[in-house]
């Protein structure tokens, strides 16, 4: 049983070719397993003044004065183009905040120490991919917030590509570049393949597709991070299969706490232990089709 954020997570899964329980008798028998739960709650919040929109949380407040206004460059972008093509459903500046920035900025902690922890001695020049990036979220957000990060924001989409283009601009980001191509494609290029430290995903797919179009990308001995709601336990049993078919096994399941009306957020981690079967990802539109 996973205690986070006051929910209580039933984490066996005994019908599995390899159960949770197995996972969980392992991680019992030793502590310096790999193999860990972390119930961690990283706390973030926002506020707007009566008067004008000055935020305020423990994530955004780490930022220097310059990444703070290229945050806001990129609120004020992504509303000035919200209105010509959908974005996103947010219309309000705090609410942006709260809902996409707050929420990227929170998953850079897991990312930090799960990669320290497993995958290399620094976290400071990762070589990272967000998948299916849509209006940026979470890579551009962790562009700012960790310059020394190099960030390719993976979308198939030619607008929101060109709204991704103009706002990398805008905002003056050399450590980031844009792909527009499919998941499943991009893991099939040997100039991509299996070339990345981190794989991140936010409000793409459920865990199971998210396996299958992003482990691929990511190299031996590297992680993969799905950005999840409060309650993944049915999504990350239906995935262990999938998760596993790509070479990796689940590392931490990681509580993400924003304290915002939408309630708690879950960092679900991957690490990846060998390479991926040549033969994933599978075609376009196959993994969404037919689920691992």
């Amino acid at each position: 049983m996973l205690l986070c954020g006051g929910r209580r997570f039933n984490i066996l899964a005994p019908t599995l070719p390899l159960s949770f329980e197995t996972f969980i008798k392992h991680l019992a028998a030793s502590k310096s397993s790999k193999l860990s739960l972390t119930t961690t709650s990283f706390t973030a919040s926002a506020s707007a003044s009566a008067n004008s929109k000055v935020f305020s949380s423990s994530c955004f407040e780490a930022l220097n004065s310059r990444q703070k206004e290229q945050v806001h460059i990129y609120i004020d972008s992504l509303l000035e183009w919200n209105q010509k093509m959908n974005l996103t459903a947010v219309k309000e500046e705090s609410e942006v905040m709260e809902r996409h920035v707050e929420d990227s900025l929170s998953i850079i902690e897991p990312i930090r120490t799960s990669y320290l922890s497993h995958c290399g001695p620094s976290s400071e020049n990762l070589n990272l991919v967000d998948v299916g990036s849509g209006a940026g979220l979470p890579g551009i957000i962790l562009a700012i917030a960790s310059p020394g990060w190099k960030v390719t924001l993976l979308e198939s989409m030619n607008k929101r590509c060109s709204f991704l283009e103009h706002v990398v601009s805008q905002i003056g980001l050399s450590n980031v570049q844009v792909e527009r191509e499919r998941a499943e494609k991009l893991g099939q290029d040997v100039s991509f393949r299996e070339s990345f430290d981190v794989a991140v995903a936010r409000a793409v797919a459920e865990m199971r597709i998210l396996a299958e179009y992003c482990l691929p990308l990511v190299r031996t001995g590297g992680i993969f991070v799905a950005s999840k709601g409060h309650d993944p336990q049915e999504e990350v049993h239906r995935a262990e299969r999938a998760i596993q078919l790509m070479g990796a096994s689940l590392l931490q399941i990681r509580c993400v706490d924003s304290h915002s009306r939408h309630g708690q957020r879950t960092a679900i981690i991957c690490l990846k232990g060998k390479p991926t079967p040549k033969k994933y990802p599978r075609d376009p539109g196959t993994p969404a089709k037919i689920p691992l």
